[in-house]
């Protein structure tokens, strides 16, 4: 332990591209550990066995060290409270979920997903919030036992007072209370054996000695539930503090259907880590004009955790680019900037593997900035003009861009031979040939018809980058089609 004794963790779950929401909630962690003298650990929350993967795992790993963000603790440099990947902790968890039903706390729920949906379906058509209503709580131990013998699949949930509120008080939003009818019986412990979020949480935060706990306010109404376990389990819990959600410019919450949001996204375009840093950090000091300006040294110095907004945190672009460039001009030597650029061209091979894919289709050195100059490209500023000689419609050019963008997702390894299968699936279903779906997306994603080849392409520029320049695309397509 340290001096202070204070020990923050960032907990991010491994289930798609790092957002920057992330690294928002971990520079406060670690702002709040330098400023406290106390460690800031990092934990990786992969209960969620169905969608977390090593790749995404290895991604979360390579943004927060992009980012400049250094743990004391973590599934890559061990520590004295590991694992520090829950499914690696698996097995820590039982002892404590037969704890619970022990003293009474817990109990055995064996309704089926069905009945489940059935009945949060009625509560909703009667105008109840959906939630649990306890039918499982009448067996007896007897029946439970019955249950079990013979083969029933079970849940382990937790028993909620039924009556007054849970009453604490928040970091940020002080005296907070949260009336107990309003939380569900969570289930703690899944048919698979896992834990859900609420229950390892918990657990690891207690054992990993957590002494201050900082996520997003989308976790406030949970801390009931957290609160009742730590006093279930008859243990000292840490201080909670939810900070304001990162927000479009019109409030709306950010989000990738918006607005990019990876941090690979910011990284491939050429931001600066640093000025993305800046600007994160920016929302938790008090600077005047003329001071905004601060590596991260200057950030932990000026930084207030008793002084925090509840007004939302504004992902503002302009300012950042603002931000980027004088980061580029005012803090970089000529140096610095050409090593930069080296780096950040050379990252994921971009560079490297489309000079590779356009040896064999140049006749001159100078026809490589036509060819590959996408791949390095912010923006590739398309405009309707740019899709004239594809042979297909502007509907169905439309349709293709838009079922093409959310299919993406669910490729789990980023990779040449996933995103060709994952195509020419698409084509199937939408019984296409694969040359009519491929020939927009050329467009979509190079700028041209006649570029690299396309899946080669896709794979180099990563995931975030594909998506937001389909997403152009497509509204670039619309504004041909028109209103519906």
């Amino acid at each position: 332990m340290t001096a202070s004794g204070v020990r923050v963790r960032i907990a991010p779950s491994p289930t798609g591209e790092p957002h920057v929401g992330t690294a928002y909630i971990a520079l406060f962690n670690y702002l709040f550990a330098k400023k406290h003298g106390g460690e800031f650990i990092l934990r990786i929350e992969d209960t969620d066995a169905t969608r977390s993967t090593p790749e995404f795992e290895t991604k979360v790993l390579d943004a927060l060290k992009w980012c400049g963000l250094e743990w004391s603790e973590g599934p890559d440099v061990g520590g004295p409270y590991g694992p520090y990947r829950q499914s690696d902790r698996k097995d820590m968890y039982q002892p404590y979920a037969q704890e619970l039903l022990d003293k009474g706390h817990a109990f055995r729920c064996f309704c089926t997903p069905e009945r489940l949906t059935e009945m949060r379906e009625a509560q909703r058509a009667s105008g109840k919030p959906p939630k649990y209503d306890g039918l499982c709580l009448k067996y007896s131990a007897e029946e439970v036992s019955a249950k079990l013998a013979s083969g029933e699949s079970s849940v382990i949930r937790m028993k909620i007072p039924t009556e007054g509120s849970c009453d604490f008080t928040d970091g940020v939003y002080g005296d907070v209370s949260i009336p107990w009818d309003s939380v569900d019986m969570q289930v703690l412990i899944k048919g698979d054996g896992m834990p859900t979020y609420h229950m390892a949480n918990v657990i690891d935060d207690h054992l990993m000695k957590i002494t201050h706990v900082a996520r997003g306010e989308e976790w406030l109404a949970s801390v009931p539930k957290h609160i009742l376990l730590y006093r279930y389990f008859e243990w000292e819990q840490p201080v909670f503090m939810h900070l304001s959600l990162m927000r479009n410019a019109d409030k709306s919450k950010l989000s990738k259907r918006k607005n990019p949001t990876s941090i690979s996204y910011y990284s491939a375009l050429g931001y600066i880590p640093e000025a993305l840093m800046n600007f994160l950090g920016l929302f938790f000091v008090q600077i005047a004009e003329g001071e905004e300006l601060l590596d991260i040294e200057e950030l932990a110095g000026k930084f207030d955790p008793e002084n925090l907004s509840k007004a939302g945190a504004i992902f503002d672009i302009q300012k950042l680019d603002w931000l980027n460039g004088r980061w580029i001009r005012e803090k970089m030597s000529e140096e610095e900037f050409q090593s930069r650029v080296l780096t950040w061209a050379m990252e994921n091979d971009r560079l490297k593997a489309g000079m590779a894919l356009s040896q064999s289709r140049i006749s001159k050195l100078g026809e490589l900035p036509e060819l590959m100059g996408f791949l390095l490209k912010s923006d590739l500023n398309l405009d309707p003009s740019a899709f004239a000689k594809i042979k297909s419609p502007p509907e169905e050019i439309l349709e293709i861009l838009n079922t093409v963008q959310p299919d993406l997702e669910k490729i789990l390894e980023w990779n040449v031979e996933s995103i060709e299968a994952e195509l020419r699936a698409i084509g199937d279903r939408m019984g296409k040939k694969l040359k009519v779906i491929v020939a927009p997306l050329f467009v979509a994603v190079s700028g041209s018809s006649r570029s690299l080849p396309l899946f080669d392409s896709m794979a180099i520029l990563g995931r975030s980058v594909v998506r937001q320049r389909l997403k152009l695309a497509a509204q670039a397509v619309a504004s041909l089609v028109g209103p519906k």
